[in-house]
């Protein structure tokens, strides 16, 4: 083995995602597209200060606010972080994680007694 073969680097397969995951290019969505989904979050957090207001509402508060804010992550992280457009693994990645996190704030909420307020 001479010195050159020892310092040359021959690379592996190169394994290119297929365009159902994803792929690596993508057409990025318009502004009006942005704007859409601006309105939408807006939509929802206004409901969200309705529903806080609404004093029959009071015993199912907490889970509704839960609701639409895992709605509300959900668009952001797909939509502005282009989540959406990323490989699949990626999305089974972070469904994953919010049903982890969800669970865990569930089960807090449960320790400390909201349900029952």
């Amino acid at each position: 083995m001479t010195d050159a073969a020892a310092t040359t680097h021959e690379p592996g397969p190169v394994v290119k995602p297929s365009p159902a995951e994803g792929g690596t290019h993508h057409d990025h969505p318009s502004e009006l597209e942005y704007v859409k989904i601006a309105a939408i979050l807006a939509f929802i957090t206004a409901a969200e200060v309705t529903v806080y207001y609404v004093k029959a509402l009071k015993g199912v508060l907490a889970p509704i606010l839960i609701v639409f804010s895992l709605i509300k992550f959900t668009m952001v992280v797909l939509w502005f972080m282009h989540l959406r457009f990323d490989s699949r693994l990626f999305r089974r990645l972070f469904v994953t994680g919010l049903g982890l996190a969800t669970f865990v704030f569930t089960a807090v909420l449960t320790t400390f007694h909201v349900w029952t307020r």
